[in-house]
């Protein structure tokens, strides 16, 4: 006999489209009513699984974390609603954890590849401009069609924020990962440096704290999406208070990035430059903190419905994955308010359900 789960409620297959008459069959979802007595029936508001653009699942402060640590992240994220991540780099190899049916679908970018001696210490493989272009495509082959360039990060010469890389090097390293199928993203903090890689034909900017007026026709044009990463860059002023004494330039210039986070991100969003939802959960951010991303994203400016398709419907589509629709795999969350209309709902998934398996949340969580 089939495996059946009948949704009562209501299905949201688009930011402005519900139907009624779901079920699941053998994990596979379908709108035409199956033969057979349902083994549960789910009532609830029935969206797509949550997607989380940016998170680092295998990842600790101080670099990869062990097999139970992993496991704990991606179930944490998996209870908030979050069924879909893509890892924005990560120093654990995570692949067996798609092979798990009980944990998130993950989308990998390898490991992320950062400027010797110019990021947060055992992150990401560090290596000289002259290895850039080369680390890339090892990268590009070892993930799942992303790689993850740091951008920027404090220059202690000059005691602010600079580019790591020149940008001559960064558009080959660009050129490299198209040419092995991958798309790339970058971490932006600063102004500049999204003016190089949006030269060099960046596909995803991540943070873009230092969006300025002139990127956003070239965002637009390029159709570069960005990922704000809101709930991370809430920790600036604890950066600013550690940095200050040594840095002032810099803490001065991350206060400003800090005090203007939501207005850059309102402005790219009322230009129609896509933006997606992303924790970096990981490292510092803990995980499971999908809800909160996307109620930041509606203080910034971005209407509700705008909001919660920022980690829904177009997330989806941008990485390829299916949402509600005939056949589509079982991956769904439930809520009992529409959360189009009480946005809050996102911080309190009522059933999720993964692969056609309703979700024991009972699990360590972080």
């Amino acid at each position: 006999m089939p495996e059946i789960i009948e949704f009562s409620g209501v299905a949201l297959t688009g930011p402005e489209e519900e139907r009624r008459g779901l079920w699941s069959v053998d994990g596979r979802l379908t709108f035409v009513r199956p033969d057979g007595v349902p083994s549960a029936v789910l009532d609830g508001w029935v969206l797509p699984g949550l997607v989380d653009a940016h998170c680092h699942v295998g990842l600790g402060k101080g670099g990869a974390v062990d097999e139970d640590t992993a496991r704990v992240q991606a179930a944490t994220d998996r209870n908030a609603g979050t069924l879909l991540i893509r890892d924005a780099g990560s120093a654990s190899d995570t692949r067996w954890l798609q092979n798990r049916s009980d944990m998130p679908r993950i989308i990998r970018a390898g490991r992320h590849l950062a400027r010797k001696g110019r990021y947060i210490r055992g992150l990401a493989e560090e290596v000289e401009p002259e290895g850039l272009v080369e680390a890339v495509r090892k990268q590009a082959r070892f993930g799942d069609g992303w790689v993850k360039i740091v951008g920027d990060w404090i220059d202690r010469s000059v005691g602010d924020l600079g580019p790591s890389f020149p940008a001559a090097v960064v558009k080959d390293a660009v050129a490299a990962a198209h040419d092995e199928g991958a798309r790339v993203t970058a971490h932006c903090f600063a102004e500049q440096t999204i003016d190089d890689v949006l030269d060099a034909g960046i596909d995803c900017i991540e943070h873009a704290t230092g969006l300025l007026p002139r990127h956003i026709p070239r965002l637009f044009d390029q159709d570069v999406p960005i990922v704000p990463t809101l709930v991370n860059i809430a920790t600036f002023p604890d950066i600013v208070q550690q940095a200050a004494p040594k840095f002032p330039l810099y803490a001065g210039h991350m206060t400003a990035l800090w005090e203007r986070r939501y207005e850059r991100v309102r402005e790219a969003h009322e230009a129609g430059i896509r933006i997606y939802a992303g924790t970096d959960a990981g490292s510092v951010i803990k995980h499971g903190r999908i809800g909160e991303e996307i109620l930041e994203l509606h203080r910034a400016g971005l209407p509700p419905a705008a909001a919660l398709d920022s980690a829904c419907w177009s997330a989806r589509n941008w990485l390829g994955a299916d949402g509600i629709s005939e056949g589509a795999s079982t991956d769904v969350v439930l809520y009992a308010k529409d959360p189009r209309a009480s946005l809050e709902a996102v911080l309190n998934p009522q059933t999720v359900v993964l692969r056609g398996r309703v979700v024991d949340k009972d699990v360590d969580e972080e």
